[in-house]
């Protein structure tokens, strides 16, 4: 069964110009809910007082879906989590050379400890944790792996793979995810950017290489050249694939028209006459 969680209030609020009222942000969260997503990234607490105020306002609606914040390898951004009343945890940290040690000035082993020691800070207050790896399609290979497998002995529930600047395509999104795959037993998560156009595709291509778990963004709101759109890959799931992602079709219009209004954009729905799904002997799925 495919999961989708919406990063619209932490990775969508990221793109040029946006920045959301708390208001907004709870409703857009209860809307996120309405619409059926598996799991809400409410945002990063240790960004300051009203970010929190939002994060603990999105925690205490009873919402059906999983409310997660983003933290970095830092146990004072946990604390800020824990603070908010949020017990879906997300550590992120550099996968790549390029992230550890030319933005960071770091090494390799200072990543794997501080990892070691937020899962574990997390976990002892009985939070459940997914383990993002930030540039992961640019990192090398072997420690890719070695983090995978740290994040997997120390009890996380998921990996994120972060296409963090958009450079994959679908055919090397299906090869790289189909080899971290054949060498963990941890679920992975796809995060695709859409530097090059690709984000949603390379999300299909995630789905098509057996990912249960996939990012969006209404319309697909984020830094730079934003994230994979959740109205397109709603979308190209029932268009293409005649595959039904679980999500209220009522909700979705509703829930892209405030987002775009929230954000100043313009609404974001695909232009699209459904016809009949391709043959499955046609799509392979």
């Amino acid at each position: 069964m495919l999961r989708i969680i919406d990063t619209t209030l932490r990775d969508g609020e990221q793109a040029p110009g946006v920045a959301f009222t708390v208001r907004e942000k709870v409703n857009i969260a209860r809307l996120l809910d309405w619409l059926g997503v598996y799991q809400i990234e409410a945002g990063i607490p240790v960004m300051g007082d009203l970010e929190q105020k939002a994060i603990r306002a999105i925690a205490r609606s009873n919402l059906k879906a999983r409310v997660s914040a983003w933290n970095r390898l830092l146990l004072a951004d946990i604390r800020a989590s824990l603070a908010c009343g949020v017990k879906d945890i997300h550590i992120s940290c550099p996968a790549s050379e390029l992230q550890i040690r030319y933005k960071l000035g770091q090494s390799r082993m200072w990543v794997l400890d501080c990892l070691k020691r937020a899962i574990r800070y997390a976990s002892d207050y009985g939070c459940r944790v997914t383990v993002g790896a930030e540039d992961a399609s640019r990192a090398d290979a072997s420690f890719l792996l070695d983090l995978a497998l740290l994040a997997q002995e120390m009890g996380a529930e998921r990996l994120r793979y972060c296409d963090t600047m958009g450079v994959l395509n679908p055919f090397t999104t299906v090869e790289r995810l189909d080899w971290l795959r054949s060498n963990l037993s941890l679920e992975i998560e796809f995060h695709g950017h859409n530097d090059f156009g690709m984000a949603t595709a390379n999300t299909l291509a995630a789905i098509k290489a057996g990912i249960r778990y996939v990012d969006t963004t209404v319309g697909g709101l984020g830094e730079r050249a934003g994230n994979a759109s959740l109205e397109e890959l709603s979308a190209a799931l029932q268009g293409i694939y005649g595959y039904d992602p679980g999500l209220n079709s009522r909700v979705l219009p509703v829930l892209s028209r405030h987002v775009a209004r929230a954000a100043r954009r313009p609404v974001s729905l695909p232009r699209r006459r459904i016809l009949e799904p391709l043959p499955h002997s046609v799509v392979g799925w």
